[in-house]
């Protein structure tokens, strides 16, 4: 093989890397990736990196932003062997895209506020991608990202393309999550499934207009009560095991007795 150890390596050492491991004689499972094969690990090593974020460990950031490079040399080393773009046309574009999207910065433009930079950039990016109707931004929204995610998307651009999709104030988003709750609660006492399906989804997106409305990210606020269930039902299984118990043969009234514990437990904590 012919590639030189070093103590350091650059970018360009991983760009020899990859080609080395995709080819003839390189490592076999490599060789078998195709894009939709690596689809999956780019979104796991995404997630990892914001992760690392979440837990402000620099450390474990680091190695998940060198995973998340690995994702995009991947791809590009594929692509280049197909005839596609390399690499440095990835970079190319990537910094044709910044110079462009920040005329305030590498042009004449003005722009002092955080709002009218970003107001600058939307305008820009749908200059750059043909988008002359307010509904082509809307399905420019990837359906690849977490519906929370999409949803409050779609719902800002909503808002931009005419104030009255933000609602007037927030009583009147209130009415109407409350409102497509009685509509769910309706179609749970008929039975009807698809209805059932379809109410639970306004439910949904009436809440993440609601998160939105006061600047919350409705993903950041569904994994902070998904992480809380679990803190409180490991509580609860801790005292379920203290009586000589297990979860599976605790009845209602000792699971529901433990959970009112644990939730009284957690607000006199946060009182002292």
């Amino acid at each position: 093989m012919d590639f030189q150890l070093k103590k350091h390596y650059g970018i360009n050492d991983l760009r020899e890397i990859m080609r080395i491991l995709r080819s003839e004689n390189g490592c076999p499972w490599d060789r078998e990736q195709t894009h939709a094969s690596m689809r999956k690990n780019l979104i796991e090593e995404t997630y990892e990196a914001v992760e690392a974020i979440d837990l402000q460990d620099t450390a474990l950031l680091r190695e998940e932003l060198g995973d998340v490079l690995l994702q995009v040399m991947f791809h590009s080393q594929m692509e280049e062997e197909a005839g596609g773009f390399c690499f440095e046309d990835v970079v190319d574009e990537l910094c044709q895209k910044l110079i462009t999207r920040h005329p305030h910065v590498f042009a004449d433009v003005q722009a002092d506020s955080v709002d009218e930079v970003l107001s600058n950039w939307e305008a820009i990016k749908e200059n750059s991608k043909g988008q002359t109707t307010a509904g082509e931004t809307l399905t420019s929204v990837a359906q690849s990202l977490p519906a929370l995610m999409r949803c409050e998307k779609v719902q800002g651009r909503a808002k931009k393309a005419n104030p009255v999709f933000g609602y007037a104030d927030v009583s009147a988003m209130l009415k109407d999550l409350h409102s497509e709750v009685e509509e769910a609660e309706e179609a749970i006492g008929k039975e009807d499934l698809p209805q059932i399906e379809e109410e639970l989804g306004d439910v949904l997106f009436s809440a993440v207009n609601l998160a939105r409305n006061y600047h919350l990210d409705p993903e950041e606020l569904l994994t902070r009560s998904t992480d809380k269930f679990i803190a409180r039902f490991c509580a609860v299984e801790k005292m379920v095991l203290d009586e000589g118990k297990t979860m599976k043969d605790a009845d209602e009234a000792l699971l529901d007795r433990c959970w009112k514990a644990v939730k009284a437990a957690e607000k006199l904590n946060s009182r002292g």
